[in-house]
């Protein structure tokens, strides 16, 4: 058995990669998360029993709390998600995103980087440090092509240049320092408990509530979707087998343009949950101006991923589409703590003082 941070755990691939370790592995998770916005220990629910789950709201700017956690429990490694993630926030308000994305990493590193100097020479080679990215560094494609392990970065928004900032640094950690580190680079997520600011469950949430379903543009960019617990699994075979110093892409082989998803989302509303008046929930859709820089095309190239760790996605579009739409259907009372915000009162009821 065996220590492992996981920072932004209480967030959407955060919290299924803490699931999964805790249902599929002895490993004991310290869930490191300042519970931000789209922090929601609520998804970690049926964790907050589990004795190897750990729960503590840190910032992973104060260098001083994280050297205290390093010190008390001592982890095999780190496994970083820590970050604020959506593109028109970060077009808002892109101080947050350089604070946590960059100096947050920044601030991570060194605290592991002196924890890791001062280890016996055996847990020193056996410690990894995880970090967790985007295929928006790479910019945007054309029709053709996809992003790969070699592909230049070109980031476009804040978001993605704050992301793009901190896999440089950590790979300049473990070029000048030895620290054994590991970067991928994933595709759009999506599945059960995203917060409903994205694409996906918006549009769930919007058509069953009769509101407008807002398509950027003309609905035409095109993103690689991987279903979440794909990931969860691809992050942790990552972690326990990939080379140090190595980049992975992952992701869901199924390109959809933004139109494509919400008509197959509506197409899925309308066998589960029949609009209430009758007609097709095709007809919320309204198209509204596109977002600044947006992107036109990302693609993940995952060969890397399946040929040295035999990773491939379990779920395709259609069945993990149609498992998050049930899910969000089956699920009210989450969504509504989300939409009211009681889900930021779920640490105070739940977990007390084991934190």
């Amino acid at each position: 058995m065996s220590t492992i941070f996981v920072t932004g755990g209480a967030g959407f691939i955060g919290s299924a990669l803490v699931r999964l370790l805790l249902a599929d592995s002895d490993h004991v998770v310290v869930n490191i998360d300042k519970l931000t916005y789209a922090g929601n220990l609520e998804s970690l629910a049926d964790c907050a029993d589990n004795e190897r789950h750990i729960f503590s709201p840190t910032d992973i700017c104060d260098r001083a709390a994280l050297d205290a956690l390093f010190a008390q429990h001592q982890p095999a490694g780190v496994i970083h998600l820590a970050a604020e993630s959506h593109v028109d926030r970060s077009i808002h308000a892109a101080g947050d995103f350089i604070q946590t994305n960059f100096v947050g990493t920044f601030v991570l590193l060194e605290a592991a980087r002196t924890y890791w100097n001062a280890l016996p020479q055996a847990q020193r080679d056996s410690f990894r440090f995880h970090h967790v990215s985007t295929d928006e560094v790479f910019g945007s494609l054309g029709p053709t092509g996809s992003f790969s392990e070699t592909t230049a970065y070109d980031p476009r928004s804040p978001y993605s240049a704050s992301k793009a900032s901190s896999d440089h640094l950590v790979r300049a950690w473990q070029h000048t320092y030895g620290l054994p580190t590991l970067v991928t680079n994933c595709s759009n997520n999506y599945g059960p408990r995203q917060f409903p600011e994205k694409l996906v469950p918006l549009m769930i949430l919007n058509a069953v509530a009769g509101k407008p379903l807002p398509i950027y543009g003309k609905g035409a960019n095109v993103r690689d979707w991987l279903y979440v617990d794909d990931h969860a699994r691809a992050l942790r075979l990552v972690f326990e087998r990939g080379q140090v110093g190595a980049t992975y892409c992952i992701g869901g082989n199924a390109e959809r343009t933004n139109i494509e998803v919400v008509d197959t989302l509506c197409a899925i509303l309308e066998e589960l949950s029949p609009r209430r008046g009758g007609g097709s929930y095709r007809e919320q859709k309204t198209f509204v101006a596109d977002r600044p820089g947006h992107d036109l095309r990302y693609a993940i190239d995952a060969t890397k991923m399946r040929r040295e760790l035999g990773w491939s996605p379990q779920e395709n579009f259609a069945t993990g589409l149609r498992k998050t739409v049930a899910w969000y259907l089956a699920n009210a009372d989450w969504v509504g703590h989300v939409q009211s915000g009681e889900y930021r009162h779920w640490l105070e009821r739940n977990y007390g003082n084991r934190t």
